[in-house]
């Protein structure tokens, strides 16, 4: 492990070698950063994991494929972050414990700005801006529950066709990128991009390390760094639409939520997804569908507050 670097310049290593570094944030923080250089030029991918701390199935899949890695065999570049938001992963929260952001919201980050602010300054500026590919391994954490998937910008062919060659079940394309995320930074300054969500609940299910690992594995070969033959799996479910879990069907008041779906269900127009209820149990309000489709999100965390998102509605491709 070297010292810490304010400024992370890949250049300054050889060809052909791996590295564990520290990226400086501050004083009182660094992000761990993991660096392999091909033996020869080539395009290349950056990765984080653990923008929302308590997602861990991406900082497993990333330790791991790097461990399997022989940069001699690569044509280009890995630079990966396994843990994007340090103060948020050790404490196991979605938002971060020192400033109350979170860090998928505010990107490209301000480098005098809260520690939030300053490390998405960090990662935006130093790992995802030096990319010709970015990556970002979400999941749905403790709260949610998320299908096991790659999402992409349906408007970018790019974008559609990595998604693809990641090899998950599910691929979801939206039209539109709230400002904020690390992908939306990415999508500014023209870097295309896929990102991963899955089950979540704080858990590393195999299933889901395997779709991260084998995906990182079959976009490194599609992108030129890796040689040799795509390990390729037909999607099996196409979604569009928003996946912007801080606009789904949300709580008026605080209560026990019942789901009445499952992921991934195909629901009518007015079907009902979950009813909330108080703590004898109560009837308080029910959250019908408000269009056909498919049920992208659920909030398995069942204690509920007013505004909490609870049911996100996705359409099929057609």
């Amino acid at each position: 492990m070297k010292a810490a670097q304010a400024v992370l310049e890949i250049d300054q290593f050889a060809r052909g070698t791996k590295h564990r570094l520290k990226l400086e944030v501050d004083e009182t923080t660094w992000l761990p950063v993991l660096l392999a250089r091909g033996r020869s030029a080539g395009k290349i991918l950056a990765v984080t994991a653990n923008i929302h701390g308590d997602e861990y199935e991406g900082v497993r899949a990333l330790l791991d494929v790097f461990d399997a890695l022989d940069p001699g065999a690569m044509s280009g570049d890995l630079i990966a972050v396994p843990v994007a938001n340090p103060p948020a992963f050790w404490q196991g929260t979605r938002i971060s414990p020192v400033d109350g952001l979170n860090m998928a919201r505010i990107f490209p980050g301000n480098a005098e700005g809260t520690l939030s602010e300053k490390i998405a300054f960090a990662i935006a500026h130093s790992i995802i801006s030096k990319a010709d590919f970015y990556l970002d391994l979400h999941s749905g954490g403790i709260t949610y529950s998320m299908p096991s998937m790659a999402g992409y910008c349906l408007t970018d062919p790019a974008g559609r066709a990595s998604a693809l060659a990641f090899g998950s079940r599910v691929i979801w394309g939206h039209s539109e990128i709230p400002a904020g995320r690390t992908i939306s930074f990415a999508h500014s300054i023209g870097v295309p991009w896929l990102y991963t969500e899955a089950r979540g609940a704080g858990r590393i299910h195999p299933e889901d390390l395997e779709m991260m690992t084998g995906g990182m594995r079959n976009l490194m070969t599609h992108l030129g760094i890796l040689s040799g033959q795509i390990d390729f799996h037909e999607a099996e479910i196409k979604l569009r639409g928003d996946g912007n879990t801080d606009m789904g069907i949300r709580s008026s008041q605080a209560g026990f939520l019942l789901h009445k779906v499952s992921l991934l269900q195909e629901v009518r127009q007015g079907e009902l997804l979950g009813t909330l209820v108080d703590l004898q149990g109560e009837h308080l309000e029910d959250y019908p569908a408000p269009k056909a489709g498919v049920v992208g999100m659920i909030r398995e965390f069942p204690v509920v507050q007013p505004g909490d998102s609870l049911f996100l509605i996705a359409d099929r491709e057609p």
